[in-house]
């Protein structure tokens, strides 16, 4: 991955081996389809989507595996079964590049990340609200 200043997730993407590109368009279209409407755009160099001006997830492609970021806590305690057969650190989900993408599960993540987002925004949007009077 020598290009550092990717313009489009598709220029990402295809900056990948072939095996991860099908993986990478998998998770692609798995968060696309769970939260229809999200801008889709680069940020901190990997792709990232965005609802009402502000991240819901990210995700990115390294050499052995692909990872979904971030992974709140509650996420985390929310899908702690799902989640177990694979590698969590921190915020970060790591899901292995040789096997079966887990697409339904990325999109109930994609959802629910797309829900802590609505949730965030509400929240900024009421304080901001409320320092106004």
């Amino acid at each position: 991955m020598a290009k550092t200043a990717f313009q489009s997730v598709d220029e990402y993407i295809a900056t990948h081996p072939p095996e991860a590109q099908a993986a990478l368009q998998r998770v692609r279209s798995a968060i696309r389809k769970a939260i229809p409407g999200a801008e889709e755009t680069i940020s901190y160099q990997i792709p990232t989507y965005k609802r009402h001006g502000r991240y819901v997830v990210y995700f990115a492609g390294w050499k052995k595996h692909y990872s979904l970021y971030p992974a709140s806590s509650r996420l985390l305690a929310a899908f702690a079964d799902d989640l177990a057969p694979y590698e969590i650190e921190k915020a970060t989900i790591r899901f292995p590049l040789g096997g079966p993408v887990p697409v339904r599960l990325i999109a109930r993540l994609a959802k629910f990340m797309a829900k802590e987002a609505d949730e965030r925004a509400a929240v900024k949007k009421t304080a901001s609200k409320t320092k106004r009077r």
